[in-house]
């Protein structure tokens, strides 16, 4: 049966925060018809969010084994906690074969399943010619493991996706893994290329896994044995010993160099300590140095990597602003790998420096 949709989607949707996730990104697996084994159709779902609760994407569909016949329309619609409805808004273009066979009309209903990001759908069509229901599942590839991993250590990066194929370059001519996981040593940060093998189209395109590499000494402890207590003692004293120095060639905590919750917006207390490392920095014209941003061990481990990342920059905005010139300042972020105190604490929302040698 070839399909042409006005698309309902309902998403059962629970995330790691207890808050609606997303659905968006590439989905990708075919439909089924009960009524006639042995057809299917191979089918990529984009979805991207608009505005507000608004999303909006394509769906495209193809025959099995026949990408001469295929259908791509347009949709639009509302992501409302769990729920997300979807309209096709208007066909990009159809084509087929057989002049007899048309695009079915209807609405899909689909569940969520976190764990292994997978969309199951039931679609319920229009009563014309032989358009009665199908039956979709799809799949999205999502990184599930940290997106930091320490550099010369092996690890383990762990995706989801059916029959996934990992590739180290975007033309797909280097592939490195098979499956959902991958255990690998990195010295660098290194971006995979991942395809799905689950019913692949003339469409496919890959998804691309971002894994950041930073010196061994900063991998994660366990909670439970991470000294953190000691860590902040040091870090403290650090700041008293250096009080007439910020820049040594340890990593020293900027002195309230300090961030609202969830963002990169400088809290007012900071301006003291900046305008004092711009004074360092003027005195001292060769120096380098390095901004390290960190945040607390509250939300998902990529969004905390992307803060941090954001902090430092909002640092080194603040100096290259004060007239220091940009090639003198690097910029790394940690996410929550290196708390000073307990998470929940404020304190963890910070930026050390240090000086950069050759």
């Amino acid at each position: 049966m070839f399909r042409a949709l006005w698309v309902s989607l309902l998403a059962l949707v629970l995330a790691r925060e207890g808050k609606s996730q997303s659905l968006a990104g590439v989905w990708q697996g075919a439909e089924w018809d009960d009524q006639r084994p042995g057809l299917a159709w191979p089918t990529i779902l984009r979805l991207q969010p608009g505005e507000g609760t608004a999303m909006f994407g394509v769906l495209y569909q193809e025959l099995l084994h026949d990408a001469s016949s295929s259908v791509s329309f347009q949709l639009q619609g509302t992501q409302l906690g769990n729920q997300l409805r979807i309209n096709e808004t208007r066909i990009l273009y159809e084509r087929y074969r057989d002049p007899d066979f048309f695009w079915c009309q209807g609405s899909v209903t689909f569940t969520y399943d976190p764990a292994e990001e997978k969309l199951t759908g039931r679609a319920s069509y229009r009563p014309v010619g032989n358009c009665e229901t199908g039956e979709f599942h799809l799949y999205r590839i999502k990184l599930k493991s940290a997106a930091t991993v320490p550099a010369g250590r092996s690890a383990t990066i762990q995706v989801t996706g059916r029959d996934v194929q990992w590739y180290t370059d975007a033309a797909l001519t280097r592939r490195v893994n098979q499956g959902t996981s991958y255990r690998t040593i990195l010295s660098k940060t290194t971006t995979f290329y991942l395809t799905q093998g689950f019913y692949p189209t003339s469409q496919q395109t890959a998804v691309s896994v971002t894994i950041q590499v930073v010196p061994s000494r900063s991998a994660p402890q366990p909670l439970a044995t991470r000294p953190l207590a000691k860590r902040a003692d040091a870090a403290v004293g650090r700041q008293a010993k250096n009080s007439t120095a910020l820049v040594t060639n340890t990593p020293v905590v900027l002195p309230k160099v300090l961030f609202f919750q969830g963002t990169a917006e400088l809290l007012p207390a900071a301006d003291a300590s900046l305008h004092q490392l711009v004074r360092e920095l003027q005195a001292r014209p060769r120096l380098r140095i390095r901004l390290a941003g960190h945040t607390d061990q509250v939300g998902e481990d990529q969004k905390n990597l992307t803060l941090s990342e954001k902090r430092a920059t909002a640092v080194k905005a603040f100096l290259v602003k004060s007239g220091i010139e940009s090639a003198r300042i690097s910029t790394i972020g940690y996410g929550g790998a290196r708390p000073l105190f307990p998470s929940p604490d404020a304190r963890n929302r910070r930026v050390e420096v240090e000086e950069m040698r050759d």
